[in-house]
């Protein structure tokens, strides 16, 4: 239906680190038309990327009318993990709320369908899913020593996390917050606000 009126649309998917932000971009792609649709992962910028403004990646990537972007972690890194680790001055990430509230706009006038998921869990869930990955060899690529880096960190990821939901949830581009602890339901809620607000817009 997307493609059929010429609708783009980009969903943006953040959260903790194991929070299961691929499973449910999994979940949410599985019946989906291949053609339709690109799934982006968001990895630090590399040499050519960085000696541009932090956003002019992410442009690369939004959907012409009628498709579907999903980022794996977006533009919000800027004010997460740039925050955190110091890649960016203090300056910079407080005036990247409004340059993302900006380039969001910029999307809704184009008449694009933005919505942003943040998949929480709570720090003894995310243990366990770490201590999981470790012991499992099929999984044992998900973890990294930065995840337990940022692990340590929690309280001020925590602390980044809600002024980012608080700053950047507007009416044309709105967070949804997804309880993550139970997978399936997470997978589900997904499902139901993607169908929801896609229903609104393809009226």
């Amino acid at each position: 239906q997307f493609y059929i009126k010429g609708i783009p649309c980009v969903l943006a998917f953040e959260g903790m680190d194991a929070a299961g932000k691929g499973g449910a971009i999994e979940r949410l792609t599985r019946y989906m038309d291949p053609r339709g649709y690109e799934v982006i992962p968001t990895s630090a910028p590399d040499e050519t990327e960085i000696s541009y403004n932090y956003l002019w990646r992410f442009y690369r990537d939004f959907p012409n009318k009628g498709r579907i972007s999903i980022f794996d972690r977006s533009w919000y890194g800027r004010v997460m993990v740039e925050r955190i680790e110091g890649f960016a001055e203090e300056a910079e990430w407080k005036r990247a709320y409004n340059e993302i509230n900006q380039m969001e706009k910029h999307l809704n006038n184009f008449g694009t369908l933005v919505l942003k998921f943040f998949v929480c869990i709570d720090k003894d869930e995310q243990l366990e899913r770490f201590k999981d990955r470790e012991q499992e060899a099929n999984k044992l690529y998900k973890i990294t020593d930065e995840d337990w880096r940022n692990r340590d960190k929690w309280d001020e990821y925590i602390i980044a996390m809600n002024e980012m939901l608080v700053r950047t949830n507007t009416e044309y581009a709105p967070w949804i917050i997804v309880e993550g602890n139970d997978k399936q339901h997470a997978r589900l809620k997904v499902l139901e606000k993607f169908i929801e607000y896609g229903r609104k817009i393809l009226a």
